[in-house]
């Protein structure tokens, strides 16, 4: 049987080292050929990346004459040849190879000076972030390599309007290598990496399996926020698992300084709801709704900074109605504003309810490109006075789940998502692929998707105000800092007489102690500053001339005072 390392492949690809940035074990099962288990929105991606690639390549090839231009030129032809764009370039030295999206080729300044090469990659995002720059880096290496000279500059074709972003990629030679350094040790090894589920994971095609077997081994990294600094602190503590965890929480009483500041976030206490399968609440947490609560969500394309659906219900139950404003381009997004802003001038005292902070720099926003509502309406006091739940849960109530994400909180509470569209990256998918086609059926999905977040908005604050208020009497909320006191009945009966017992000894102790009235106390101080002031000072000993310079010529004086 041959080992592990052979099987794997050993040749960094321009997808193994993408890979390798988002995630050391996507990288490690690509490398494999593991079958995808799920990963809807990855294989979404994949194919708009691609359409997009083709697309700019098309426009590119547009703009030059078809003498100036060459598909897949050979490695010979990529040195001598007299072309100006080449399109679909193999970069290939040792063990490293990439697919270059396309080369331009400026003709040699000067007599004994090379042509200048610059690589050209595809990226549909309209704002790339540094991955994109340090692949665009990847094919500048080994184009550099090839080439036998330096290449140092790349462009970076990217967004809606194709837009060109010029990357210097020699200052990020030395990056690029350190991660292939890294991506080589880690397809060298026999063993994977060490699971650890992130962020990306909602993106990757490999969440599915990732998360079984974190759920399984009852990985650390389970709890949504956690730092990696914050496991490997506890790593070397000996905590690897989430029920290990919770038995490391310790209830401390607060300092009266610290009183008026925030509380901290504590994992442990998530870990021991997660345990008990109880409530945690920490503290006395408020929730007040003093007008008619209006729960709001909004959707929208975060690299654009373009909102395109908000949704508004009014009640709850069968009786609720909802609202949904739909903006078909950046156009129409002053209308469906405009168009809240009047729902709301119709409610009489409206309080905004919402979930994180997306709709907090939603409302920011709008006001700031489309002006503020008018001072003393009641949409100007909705604003101002909207109120997060999140706000209301983070570090004071503790539900037994992973996150505080509206689904995980929702799911939690009976929530349910009748809309095939399950999170926000999916709806992003959708909303793209309705600008291309404009069929009313992903538009429909759209809206019943936002439908649902309402909904459950106003579940969740629904079951907040009954744990706020009947926190005392139920069995499945627990005071993290003052734990209660589970008697029987005659247990109970105890408990009340011995506590009266002691109040009344309390009592008669209190009314049994000798004191003394104030003015006899403010007599007996005055007198003992008037004793402080009679009091004679001790001098200080001050030797004389004399004394002195015989200390300084002779040594210490072992008669100053005269004395043997």
């Amino acid at each position: 049987m041959k080992p592990l390392v052979e099987e794997r492949a050993l040749t960094i690809t321009t997808p193994l080292l993408a890979a390798y940035l988002k995630c050391p074990t996507k990288c490690w099962h690509r490398s494999g050929g593991e079958q995808v288990t799920g990963g809807t929105y990855a294989q979404w991606f994949q194919a708009q990346n691609e359409s997009y690639c083709t697309t700019g390549i098309h426009q590119l090839l547009s703009e030059r004459h078809q003498g100036e231009c060459i598909a897949s030129p050979s490695a010979d032809n990529l040195k001598a040849g007299k072309w100006r764009l080449a399109t679909n370039v193999l970069a290939r030295i040792k063990m490293m190879e990439s697919d270059v999206h396309a080369v331009e080729r400026l003709p040699s300044e000067g007599r004994g000076k090379p042509a200048q090469f610059i690589p050209i990659r595809f990226d549909p995002t309209n704002k790339p972030g540094k991955d994109a720059k340090l692949l665009l880096a990847f094919d500048a290496l080994l184009l550099s390599e090839m080439l036998g000279h330096e290449v140092s500059l790349g462009k970076l074709i990217h967004g809606d309007d194709y837009a060109v972003l010029n990357v210097n990629t020699s200052t990020l030679a030395v990056e690029v290598r350190k991660h292939i350094d890294k991506t080589v040790a880690l397809l060298s090894s026999s063993s994977p990496p060490d699971l650890v589920l992130i962020r990306h994971c909602t993106e990757c095609e490999f969440e599915a399996q990732c998360r079984q077997k974190a759920m399984e081994k009852d990985d650390l990294s389970l709890l949504s926020g956690m730092t990696a600094k914050e496991r490997k602190k506890l790593h070397n503590k000996g905590v690897f698992t989430v029920t290990q965890l919770s038995y490391t929480f310790r209830p401390r009483r607060r300092s009266k300084r610290l009183r008026h500041k925030q509380e901290r976030y504590q994992h442990p206490l998530r870990a021991l709801a997660l345990r008990e399968k109880k409530i945690h609440i920490v503290g006395s947490p408020e929730l007040k709704i003093e007008g008619t609560p209006i729960y709001i969500d909004v959707e929208g394309l975060p690299d654009r900074d373009f909102y395109y659906l908000i949704g508004m219900r009014l009640g709850s139950g069968t009786s609720a109605i909802q609202h949904s404003f739909w903006a078909n381009n950046i156009k129409d997004e002053k209308k469906i504003w405009t168009d809240l802003l009047g729902m709301l001038a119709k409610v009489q005292n409206p309080v905004l309810i919402h979930y994180g902070s997306y709709e907090t720099t939603f409302f920011k926003r709008m006001c700031d490109r489309y002006g503020f509502p008018p001072e003393q309406s009641s949409a100007e006091r909705a604003l101002k006075t909207s109120v997060n739940l999140l706000s209301v849960i983070f570090v004071k109530i503790y539900f037994p789940t992973f996150s505080n994400g509206l689904k995980d909180i929702g799911h939690f509470l009976g929530v349910t998502w009748d809309s095939p569209v399950r999170s926000g990256l999916q709806s992003l998918a959708v909303r793209l692929d309705w600008e291309q086609s404009h069929d009313p059926t992903l538009k429909a999905l759209l809206v019943a998707y936002n439908r649902d977040d309402c909904i459950a908005l106003s579940t969740i604050l629904f079951h907040l105000s009954k744990i706020i208020r009947d926190a005392n009497s139920r069995a499945d909320i627990e005071f993290s800092y003052s734990p209660k006191r589970v008697a029987t009945d005659t247990g109970a009966e105890v408990h009340n007489t011995l506590q009266s017992v002691l109040r009344s000894a309390h009592f008669s102790y209190a009314r049994s102690r000798i004191k003394i009235s104030s003015a006899k106390r403010d007599q007996a101080a005055h007198s003992k500053k008037e004793d402080r002031k009679k009091r004679p000072r001790r001098k200080a000993f001050s030797p004389s001339r004399e004394q002195s310079y015989r200390f300084l010529v002779s040594g210490p004086v072992q008669n100053i005072q005269g004395t043997n």
